[in-house]
């Protein structure tokens, strides 16, 4: 086997890229980055039943987006190509018969109404779900008068029931299968496409896989997979198999409870370092507190060792929270820039830069979103058109009207119109009329803003700029009544 660490992607396109299967991608990734080796993408696509129009393009714009690059695989040509299992029919053609010719696979001509007969029988009488081996006892004069009767067949293969198979999973441990307890599994289907266990042994042999690093699921059919290694006499790469994704139930990750493909995250919002990020800790941890990483650091720190065996647990606040760390180490130059077609699409796009970069500044801390600049804090951009109602009802007290009219005059009146003065105005007032500071406070955040929370009032006043402040304070004097009526 390969010195140099090769790992593969290989999805099958029978469905737009899942949330875990972006994980198993990542994970594959950063060990073949930390240990200086190639990642490779292969598109399993056998399945030509189950086929979706656009989900390899979908595996490949969502790994792009991901940051996992790709060193080998479709538009990325390497010395092991066909990337595309559609494209190696020959080679699983070839590899079928020679395992038929030494006698490690048989001609299966059950029907699908007898395979179903079977099953009912064995779940009735509590046998294992495993194929009862009919067609092996077939003699060679009756499997040449099938296949001259052209009767439909599969190819299976003839597992030892007095053996057992052994190995070693990186993340699991030592795990043993009785031979009786595996199925001779369907190598090459009535179509003549190979089954996934098949053509995923040929192309990590001849691709030079060294770890094979996937999902849980696929635990029970690595004795399958190891047998036919033997088979052909290849070494056995490395398998290291991935928990699975959990809802917060504990049950399986399902669309039931939530979005499960990953092309339904950047849309709400979700920064490609943060998803990365988040999903890297889907099994993995650092092995101390740290939960914030770039993707270099991630290659840097990562290691098979440190993935357990538990579920994983998909907790969309976490997620949230995540974004939001990432959100806070961009720059405002960077967040600006990834504004500028919200921008235009809101009409927001004749703002100064340096006026639209001071609302960053303020709200950068505050959102888990960038969006959420123009959505939950649109009043640096318009007039607030509706007013919360339980503030009205909580701050908007009849003296407020006489405050918000006095304040708009002396704000009006500053040279000045900054932190520091803006802030002046606000005290003075308050101790010349004995009051509370939060009297002004609340009644003017609600005034220029139509909500209760956000960034430091004194610190908005200075961004929004007097002209609009004061326009917007003395709208709510002139329409307190109306205002003050709403419905709370």
């Amino acid at each position: 086997m390969s010195d140099t660490v090769r790992v593969r992607y290989a999805p099958s396109p029978t469905g737009f890229l899942h949330i875990g299967g972006l994980r198993t991608a990542l994970y594959n990734y950063l060990f073949a980055r930390h240990h200086g080796g190639k990642f490779i993408l292969r598109v399993e696509d056998t399945d030509r039943a189950r086929f979706v129009e656009g989900a390899v393009e979908d595996f490949m714009h969502m790994l792009n987006w991901a940051g996992i690059e790709i060193d080998e695989g479709p538009g990325r040509d390497g010395p092991y190509g066909p990337y595309y299992q559609s494209q190696r029919l020959d080679l699983y053609t070839n590899h079928a018969q020679k395992l038929l010719n030494e006698g490690h696979a048989y001609y299966c001509f059950c029907s699908s109404d007898r395979l179903d007969q079977m099953r009912k029988f064995q779940e009735k009488s509590k046998l294992p779900p495993k194929y009862d081996r009919t067609c092996l006892r077939l003699s060679p004069e009756a499997i040449k008068k099938n296949l001259d009767d052209h009767i439909p067949f599969v190819l299976r293969m003839k597992v030892p029931h007095d053996s057992t198979v052994q190995f070693t999973d990186l993340i699991r441990g030592e795990v043993e299968f009785a031979g009786s307890n595996i199925d001779d599994q369907v190598l090459v289907k009535s179509d003549g496409y190979p089954t996934y266990h098949l053509a995923n042994v040929i192309d990590d042999h001849y691709m030079k896989i060294t770890h094979v690093i996937r999902g849980e699921e696929w635990v029970s059919s690595t004795p399958k997979h190891i047998l036919l290694y033997r088979y052909f006499g290849w070494d056995v790469p490395q398998f290291a198999h991935l928990p699975l994704l959990l809802n917060a139930d504990r049950s399986k990750m399902s669309k039931r409870q939530g979005d499960v493909e990953a092309r339904a995250y950047p849309p709400k919002g979700y920064l490609t370092e943060a998803v990365v990020n988040f999903i890297s800790l889907l099994g993995w941890n650092p092995g101390d507190e740290r939960e914030i990483f770039t993707m270099d650091e991630l290659i840097k720190e990562f290691s098979i060792e440190r993935i357990h065996k538990a579920g994983a647990i998909f907790n969309i606040e976490k997620l949230n929270w995540i974004n939001t760390q990432h959100i806070r180490r961009k720059s405002d130059e960077e967040i600006y820039n990834m504004l500028k077609s919200d921008l235009e699409k809101s009409g927001y796009s004749d703002f100064p830069k340096q006026y639209v970069m001071s609302a960053i500044g303020l709200m950068k801390e505050r959102i888990n979103f960038i969006h959420e600049l123009l959505t939950f804090s649109s009043y640096f951009f318009r007039d607030p058109d509706t007013f919360d109602p339980d503030g009205v009802k909580k701050r908007m007290l009849p003296p407020a009207k006489k405050h918000l009219s006095e304040l708009a005059d002396r704000l009006e009146k500053l040279d000045v119109f900054q932190h520091n003065e803006i802030e002046n105005v606000f005290r003075t007032y308050a101790e010349e009329n004995k009051i509370k500071a939060s009297e002004l406070i609340h009644p003017t955040r609600l005034a220029i803003s139509g909500v209760t929370l956000g960034p430091g009032l004194f610190d908005l006043i200075a961004v929004i700029g007097k002209e609009t402040v004061v326009r917007r304070m003395r709208y709510v004097v002139s329409h307190f009544d109306q205002i003050t009526k709403l419905p709370a």
